[in-house]
């Protein structure tokens, strides 16, 4: 793998950022993921959070956090990816992932130093193990809870609906074009670049909501 362009942000400023803005969000939303754990364990059997291993930067692995949105015996089915119309989702799960409130405990990978709040998303190992060549350059930057593919591929899971070849669909169609979106972040990381991503995310789950231009597009997929 090449090296990436070593700039004071990337070097120093990236994570201070990260570790700021995060402890910040953990203490401000505190009542908000009090709340959705709760919610959680009430409505189905598991636990609160789901954890998985996903491959970080330089190709360490780590243990993400999410709120759990499947009943608890998904934990063991053999499928690594999830379409919209899956129906091991629960029902708050359904909420959670379509407002993205799922993702907000990785709050506490980007304050661990695993993630960034800016980046590539973390993919298992199953997929980055594989990776061609030069896309393994990916891998030198943390991944991030938001960053380009997460804001293009927002509607993910509705590409996959009602296709029985979910995981090589994924692996040959989708996977490389975000790889490629996530190659040309890699090359160019700035801090006003990282806040323009932030909020261009904000945006979109707005657009998200019941009613919103996203939520259509959706249904019409």
């Amino acid at each position: 793998m090449t090296r990436m362009v070593k700039t004071f942000y990337v070097s120093y400023g990236k994570r201070w950022f990260d570790a700021t803005a995060s402890a910040a969000g953990l203490l401000v939303l505190s009542p908000v993921l009090l709340g959705v754990a709760i919610a959680v364990r009430l409505t189905s059997e598991g636990p609160v959070f789901f954890r998985q291993v996903r491959t970080g930067q330089y190709g360490r692995p780590f243990r993400i956090f999410k709120f759990r949105t499947m009943s608890e015996d998904a934990a063991g089915c053999r499928y690594l990816i999830t379409a919209a119309d899956d129906l091991r989702i629960t029902r708050l799960g359904r909420w959670l992932r379509r407002t993205k409130i799922d993702e907000l405990p990785q709050l506490i990978n980007v304050l661990l130093g695993d993630m960034s709040l800016v980046g590539p998303r973390p993919e298992l190992p199953g997929y980055t193990n594989v990776y061609a060549a030069k896309y393994r350059r990916v891998l030198l930057a943390k991944p991030g809870i938001t960053g380009p593919t997460a804001n293009e591929y927002i509607l993910e899971e509705y590409l996959l609906v009602g296709r029985h070849d979910k995981e090589n669909f994924y692996a040959a169609e989708i996977l490389p074009r975000k790889l490629e979106l996530d190659l040309i972040y890699c090359e160019e990381i700035r801090f006003f670049g990282d806040i323009k991503l932030i909020f261009q995310t904000f945006r979109k789950i707005f657009e998200l909501r019941p009613g919103g231009g996203l939520t259509r597009i959706a249904a019409e997929r």
